[in-house]
């Protein structure tokens, strides 16, 4: 997973008091390019060790398959919406379409009350990630180090977005190619010196599905899984400068979650072709913290791997950077349209960014950082996972059923293969990610934790709503300008020409 998702969640252009609208101009191949840019970077080289251990041995292998079933189920429903209510905003607008009739602004506001945690809490696991591979340039690097290393990284960060960002397609041309070649040499490294004896002989009892054990591990699995691939829904945020989004945003995201998932497996296999899957559970060994680097060092020496430690590096560090930038435009963007907190929807007097979000998503990166430092990875991915079940995930497969109930007559250039079964699987996947997470994390409690965050948004809506004398202290507002708006697939709209072509996600108001 590519921190630039939700991790980079909000992929937009600069926004600004002055902006008209977005023009549709991204194609089917950029779209796509978009998302598995998103959905590929350090993650899967972090994470490899976690899938070993939590299976117990090489069949980890079935935790990236599974995450790749759950992740193409819930494709399909971002598919549905997404060709449905082509705006920007992604979830955003989903929720406030299918919820507003009795919960008004609720869930747009809860969404992004917990992207406010899930994204910076994503990115915290790229720094995590960054520290663990400078550890194999840096082998003398203490605890404190560490920490101090990555605190001032994401103070770095922060410094170099604290000006006005007119394009990061730069950035986001360098990160692709950056990526693409680590994961590219790690893959061919590891088939060069592959040993198929070793990727497939499996201890025993590695696949006694009556047993608790195993389906804890599937859990955990499964978990993990979905975190490196989420990212396959980036460009259905960027809705509104989607050319025929009705055809291109499905196709977009099938063809990125079958690429990535291509590419996965061969990273997953051929690491355990070359490493023994022993060695990433011992917490002394490179394997557990710098797979990639012991697969380059034993394959090609270890040369070759402090050279795509490098690149690895410059991957986590261009991911956060973008992510942050990306996500700190999701409080802004709902308090100007006055779904949040109005200080959100603030801009810097001079280089026009978005002051309080960006310095609250550093704030929690940094908290994040910290948590996972003294706790493990493992515990972050549960915690963000489990915030992003609750509001995200499970209202988005409400959601298709909700709107399909309340505008039938809602353009729907592509509907849910076989509806209601990706609903059905996407619905139990989360389910298990959540129901499990406690006993993947014990004594951590991400369940609990979750709940109480999303219980803390809700007093914070009955705080804002009160003030804003909005539902349920006001009237509840209805919008729905994507039922009876103009069909983006089959008409050019100039910019600033109604809802789809909006800058801002359609509010109503």
């Amino acid at each position: 997973m590519c921190y630039a998702h939700e991790k980079g969640l909000m992929h937009m252009p600069d926004l600004m008091d002055e902006r008209v609208g977005f023009v549709r101009r991204i194609g089917l191949f950029q779209a796509t390019a978009i998302n598995m840019s998103q959905m590929c970077g350090i993650g899967p080289f972090v994470t490899i060790p976690l899938m070993v251990a939590a299976f117990g041995g090489p069949q980890a292998v079935i935790g990236f398959i599974a995450g790749a079933v759950l992740a193409l189920a819930d494709g399909l429903i971002w598919a549905e919406l997404g060709a449905s209510l082509p705006g920007a905003g992604g979830s955003y607008v989903y929720l406030r379409q299918a919820f507003q009739y009795r919960t008004g602004k609720l869930m747009p506001f809860l969404f992004v009350w917990t992207a406010m945690l899930f994204i910076p809490l994503a990115m915290s696991t790229g720094v995590i990630g960054f520290v663990q591979y400078l550890g194999y340039l840096w082998p003398g690097m203490t605890q404190g180090q560490g920490d101090l290393v990555g605190l001032v990284t994401i103070a770095v960060v922060l410094a170099l977005l604290w000006r006005r960002v007119e394009n990061i397609a730069k950035l986001s041309v360098v990160l692709w190619t950056v990526m693409i070649a680590s994961v590219v040499l790690v893959i061919l490294a590891a088939f060069t010196h592959f040993s198929p004896g070793q990727a497939f002989t499996y201890p025993a009892h590695a696949f006694e599905v009556t047993s608790d054990h195993f389906w804890i591990g599937f859990a955990a699995g499964l978990t993990i899984g979905i975190y490196d691939y989420l990212g396959y829904n980036t460009a259905a945020y960027m809705g509104a400068e989607i050319k025929r989004p009705g055809r291109t945003l499905p196709r977009a995201i099938i063809y990125s979650i079958l690429g990535i998932m291509t590419i996965y497996l061969l990273l997953q296999v051929g690491t355990l072709g070359v490493i023994e899957w022993k060695d990433m559970l011992d917490p002394d060994s490179t394997a557990s913290t710098s797979v990639a680097s012991a697969v380059l060092e034993k394959a090609w020496g270890k040369s070759a791997a402090d050279a795509v430690t490098v690149l690895i590096l410059i991957t986590a560090v261009a991911s956060v950077f973008a992510g942050l930038l990306g996500g700190s435009r999701v409080p802004y963007d709902a308090a100007r349209d006055k779904v949040f907190f109005r200080p959100y929807g603030k801009l810097h007097p001079r280089h026009r960014f978005p002051v309080l979000s960006l310095l609250t998503m550093g704030a929690v990166t940094a908290a994040g950082f910290m948590l996972g430092r003294h706790t493990d990875l493992a515990t972050i991915i549960q915690l963000l996972t489990t915030v992003m079940v609750i509001v995200q995930a499970l209202a988005q497969v409400a959601a298709v059923t909700v709107l399909r109930r309340r505008q039938p007559g809602l353009r729907r250039p592509y509907t849910m293969w076989l509806y209601p079964l990706p609903s059905a699987v996407a619905l139990v996947g989360w389910l298990v990610i959540f129901g499990y997470a406690d006993k993947n994390s014990p004594g951590r409690h991400p369940i609990e934790w979750s709940l109480a965050w999303v219980a803390a948004g809700c007093v914070a809506f009955l705080l804002w709503s009160r003030y804003e004398k909005v539902w349920p202290f006001g009237p509840r507002e209805i919008s729905e300008e994507y039922l009876h708006g103009a069909d983006p697939d089959t008409e050019e709209r100039p910019p600033g020409a109604g809802p789809q072509a909006e800058g801002r996600t359609p509010a109503g108001d």
